[in-house]
């Protein structure tokens, strides 16, 4: 699973032998070009992201400050319950039954049950909200028991904590808009919405750069605010589409009451999974600087996550909760086959990336101002293992809504608590051994372990297994990261001579931002080279998309 808040890819196409003739092929489903569409925007985002954690690192620095982990604790604080109540157990339950609505009873009735649900779920997390202030000083002494022999940290980690923390509601208005927005097709205003935090927090860090503890109010201050501007956006946004859902007082409808129904288990699961970022959370607080190593490294391993998993969820749980809700299991199956080597093979170059060079990607992107060798040293660490654990985050992105759609989520609950346990057991087990290393190791063992439970699950009840033709192509794209991956590793081994005749001021960026180029070239080439993919592929998906 998971493990911190809530980004690295290439493009490229799936393979003729994935998807077969226009002749052949079974009803397009819409979803490459809904991901893509989705990743696009959410590109933009992502890379204001980095570069907004370019500066918060030089700004903040690391292990050598107290603002760094006591920053990073009041970013991921807030997301602990993000998870829960916005994103996972509410998409889960949500989306599909506006889907259903909205087929079956059309838009204003759809609508009425978007209105009870926003009712009710804001209530619940404003009021929530309240409590969590002021039981912050408390709450803390767990989540960062490591901080107590540093009285000046937990100062400031409670203090920015309830700053951010009004950010919660705000998630859960944009989560069920979001939801709204891409059952009825519309994808766009949900993916430029997490660019408004990015410049926000860029805008608000850039004039206190040279002063660690202003920065730091600052960028708390930012994110909070910035809530509020995304919720607006999504009001704007599900205005322009027609949906009418304004305020209403909260009910407990028996259509409210189903939604609860359906969402108990995900909020299970996603609060099991939070048991897993407690524990990293928990043990990491007792080495300083390693909130912000993990942080960083948290980073760059959601790009992919970010770009390509997330993406494909979100356009893969309405079309399967179409393809469901009209017993049309080719398009169910297409649609399946679809995301799982479109998202591979996005992945599969960022992971190998990550895991044979992960040192000279620290080091080339963030290692100046506070943020020391040092720091780049121990965050490569974490950036190796997370890379070989990018794939089943990915997957497990791409698994989940064949279980949300059909409306199962007991099945996905029992396989977090399986991988919560395992992530405990790892993380007690590893931490002594090998340190903070030792925390990512179980959060990407974890992930692999709730990856093969769930194809395992859905293989045995015959809704889904991956056809001949897409393990095929998954293969040659195996067989391309790794060709990528021992080019991104020689590159490294030969990094002093590669940024020997580049400009001091810039060498370790320009030459980090080459190699990263040449290999998506590198791994272009060798797709089309053993014939995973044709170039007039891409054209043609896209264009069958309707």
């Amino acid at each position: 699973m998971v493990c911190l808040s809530a980004h690295f890819t290439d493009a490229t196409t799936l393979s003729q032998t994935e998807l077969p003739a226009e002749s052949k092929a079974p009803k397009s489903t819409g979803l490459v070009k809904s991901s893509m569409i989705y990743s696009g925007f959410t590109l933009i985002s992502r890379f204001m992201g980095l570069a907004r954690d370019l500066v918060v690192t030089a700004a903040l620095g690391a292990s050598g400050t107290i603002m760094a982990d006591a920053y990073a604790t009041a970013i991921s604080f807030p997301n602990l319950f993000r998870r829960i109540f916005a994103e996972g157990a509410f998409t889960a339950a949500f989306v599909p039954a506006y889907s259903q609505v909205l087929e079956k009873d059309g838009k204003d009735a759809a609508d009425k049950l978007a209105r009870d649900a926003l009712a009710t779920l804001s209530a619940f997390t404003i009021v929530l909200t309240v409590v969590i202030q002021l039981a912050m000083p408390w709450l803390m002494t767990v989540y960062s028991s490591g901080y107590l022999d540093n009285p000046e940290k937990f100062n400031w980690a409670v203090l920015l904590t309830q700053i951010t923390m009004p950010y919660l509601p705000c998630m859960v208005i944009v989560a069920l808009l979001s939801g709204v927005l891409n059952a009825r097709g519309r994808f766009i205003v949900s993916a430029v919405a997490p660019t408004v935090m990015n410049l926000f927090m860029l805008l608000a860090v850039l004039p206190f750069r040279n002063n660690p503890q202003d920065a730091a109010v600052a960028l708390c201050w930012a994110a909070a605010t910035s809530g509020v501007a995304q919720a607006g956006l999504l009001v704007w946004g599900c205005r322009k589409t027609g949906a009418k859902i304004g305020l209403a007082r909260p009910t407990l409808s028996p259509e409210i009451k189903g939604l609860i129904v359906l969402a108990v288990p995900g909020a299970l699961a996603a609060a099991a999974t939070q048991i897993n970022i407690f524990v990293s959370q928990w043990f990491s607080g007792n080495v300083d600087g390693a909130r912000t190593w993990m942080s960083v490294a948290d980073r760059l391993y959601q790009l992919p996550l970010g770009l390509v998993g997330v993406a494909i969820g979100v356009a893969l749980l309405p079309t399967l909760s179409k393809a469901v809700q009209a017993e049309d299991h080719d398009r169910a199956q297409t649609a399946m086959d679809e995301a799982m080597v479109f998202s591979m093979a996005l992945t599969l170059p960022a992971a190998a990336a990550l895991l044979f060079m992960p040192f000279f990607l620290i080091d080339g992107l963030f290692s100046r101002g506070l943020f020391t060798a040092h720091d780049a040293m121990e965050t490569g660490k974490l950036l190796f293992h997370y890379g070989w654990g990018v794939p089943a985050f990915v997957l497990t992105r791409v698994l989940t809504p064949a279980f949300f759609a059909r409306r199962d989520t007991k099945g996905p609950m029992k396989f977090a608590l399986v991988s919560v346990a395992l992530n405990v057991a790892l993380c007690v087990a590893l931490y002594p051994i090998m340190g903070v290393p030792g925390l990512v190791v179980a959060t990407s063992a974890s992930a692999w372990s709730n990856v093969i439970l769930m194809v395992i699950t859905l293989i045995r009840r015959k809704v889904w297994s991956p056809s001949l033709k897409a393990q095929a192509s998954l293969l040659k794209i195996i067989i391309a990261g790794l060709g990528m991956g021992v080019f991104c590793a020689a590159a490294s081994y030969f990094r002093t001579t590669l940024e020997r005749p580049l400009p001091d001021v810039a060498a370790k960026e320009i030459a980090i931002l080459g190699v990263c180029f040449a290999g998506i070239l590198v791994y272009g080439g060798l797709l089309i080279l053993i014939g995973a993919v044709k170039p007039a592929d891409l054209k043609r998906i896209v264009k069958r998309q309707k």
